[in-house]
Order: structure tokens, then sequence, then C-alpha cells
């Protein structure tokens, strides 16, 4: 099994491509060895010293760290995953948690816009960088955003919110005042 790594825009963030399917479908965002209990790859993951999350994409793992250095940190963390998948152990065992949303049935049709924008052309961008950017709500204007993986905490991240995701949402529905990370 070759796992290819890549930098992410943010330097605490590590992101690895085992060359096969994570999730598949969907992400998962873990701030806790506890949070990561339903997943055994997340779990083996917070084993290694230092890391504070994990994330995990359709077919990639980012890892988080609280310091340290990558040259120290990335072979075991390379070999935690390769265990993983030599193990044959789930990624995930049972049901993912859902993030709440929060908007007003007379913004139904709204909603479905932005989700469909986020869907479309800014979840695929942050995918290649390690994360992952979750509707969770819309209120008088302000559409929230819930960041995971290499987005969260990402100095970068502010720009991505207010230059890229705010402007494309206001470009195709004028009624988005503001967007917020939650």
């Amino acid at each position: 099994m070759f796992i290819q790594t890549e930098t992410t825009p943010n330097p605490a963030t590590l992101k690895f491509l085992p060359g096969q399917d994570v999730l598949g479908q969907g992400s998962q965002d873990f701030r806790s060895p506890g949070e990561a209990s339903i997943s055994p790859l997340a779990s083996r993951l917070f084993e290694v010293d230092g890391v504070i999350g994990v994330f995990l994409g359709a077919d990639f793992v980012s890892v988080t760290k609280a310091g340290g250095d990558w040259d120290y940190l990335k072979p075991a963390l390379l070999g935690a995953i390769m265990e993983h998948y030599l193990s044959g152990a789930p990624v995930i065992e049972g049901e993912g948690a859902a993030i709440d949303e929060s908007f007003n049935a007379s913004d139904a049709e709204t909603v479905a816009q932005i989700k469909e924008l986020l869907e479309t052309r800014v979840r695929p961008a942050v995918a290649q960088d390690g994360g992952d950017i979750v509707f969770q709500g819309f209120r008088e204007g302000i559409v929230y955003l819930h960041m995971q993986g290499a987005c969260s905490g990402c100095p970068s991240s502010t720009a991505t919110l207010k230059n890229g995701i705010e402007n494309l949402l206001q470009h195709f529905l004028p009624e988005i005042k503001e967007v917020r990370a939650v």
C-alpha cells in the first residue's frame, strides 16, 4: 500500500491519500479521541502523540497536530493508516453524527440553492485542501457554515469565506448579506 501526502493551506494539517476510499461519500470531523470512538481509523490516529484533529473525507484523511515537526509525526501516522487498512476494520462503525441545520421554512428555496452551490462549487475545491465546509444555517440573510478538517483553524479560512464563498453566494443569491463560520 502506497500512501501519498499533501500539504494543506493550514500548516498544522497534513492530508493523507491512501489510494482507496476512506468514506466514499460524506465526511466526518473528529476533534477529540472521545468523538473518534465511532471510527477505528480516527481512534488509531489519535493514539499518535500530538494529534488534535482527524478529518475523514471521501478518499483522504487530514490530520491536525498540536505542535511538533511533521518529520517526526508523519511516519507514525503513515504506519497507523497502513495498519488500519491491513486490519480490515471499518473506517466508521454505525452512523456518524449529523450537523443540526437551522433556517426558517419560508427560506427553504434559498437554502436549497445555497446547498447546491456549496455542493457543486465550494466543497470540491476545499476537499482538495483537506477540508470541508458544511451548511449549518441561514437567518436574516446570513449563511452559517461549519468549517471542518484543514479548513478549521486555517489562517486563510477567513479569506476563503469572505472573498470566495460570500462573493460566490452573493453573485447567485443577492439576498445573502454575509457568510459566517460557526
